[in-house]
């Protein structure tokens, strides 16, 4: 159920996303740029980030709820499920008001690192993936893969696709279709990745809740 309902948000929200791009830029006069604004994946503080962060806080919330169920019985990890929560609590916030954006431009590398918070960023991801690698070796064989899996994802439109987008931006601006196509490509990866986690995690917390002799 869970995974039909979002998968069908999803496919609902990609089909908006896309649909007022094309529409606007094929039809101009038919289609009004505030209607683009609301449902574009391209831009800020609009319907798509409202539910991106929406899926990143209850990510964070569902992690807080493993935390204690973990933590209840005593068993170990805690520590990481807590960090991991406050993690996506982070990511929900800097998805509605953009905090990354504003680390941007202090070392105007261009070409590919033309969004220049992708270094910082990358360095970030590193350093929690080595923390996180004893987690992720206790964690049930499909429920690592899964993890694993939906964070490639997720990193790949958050992180990677950030690269040929600055390359872009830098030769040909951000008020152009190729731009937004690939930036549509990029919020659908995230979009993707974070939908598998909260299914994964679903499945995860249903499992800790059941009665164990350990978790």
């Amino acid at each position: 159920m869970t995974r039909n309902l979002l998968f069908a948000i999803l496919t609902l929200v990609a089909a908006l996303g896309l649909g007022s791009e094309l529409g606007y830029y094929y039809f101009p006069s038919k289609i009004s740029e505030t209607l683009v604004a609301f449902f574009s994946l391209s831009y800020e503080a609009n319907f798509p980030t409202w539910y991106a962060s929406c899926l990143l806080f209850t990510c964070a919330l569902v992690l807080g709820g493993i935390c204690r169920s973990v933590c209840q019985k005593g068993a170990q990890r805690c520590f990481h499920w807590g960090l991991l929560s406050g993690i996506f609590f982070y990511l929900s916030l800097d998805e509605a008001v953009g905090i990354h954006e504003h680390l941007g431009g202090r070392l105007q590398l261009g070409g590919l690192f033309y969004f220049d918070w992708v270094v910082y960023a990358g360095m970030a991801v590193l350093l929690i993936g080595l923390i996180f690698i004893p987690f992720l070796r206790r964690l049930p064989r499909s429920t690592r893969n899964a993890f694993m899996v939906a964070g490639f994802i997720y990193i790949t439109g958050a992180l990677l696709m950030e690269l040929p987008l600055g390359l872009w931006t830098e030769q040909h601006g951000d008020q152009n279709l190729t731009y937004a196509l690939i930036d549509f490509v990029e919020e659908v990866l995230e979009l993707i990745g974070i939908s598998l986690f909260l299914m994964t995690l679903e499945k995860y917390f249903i499992r800790t809740e059941k009665p164990s002799p350990s978790s």
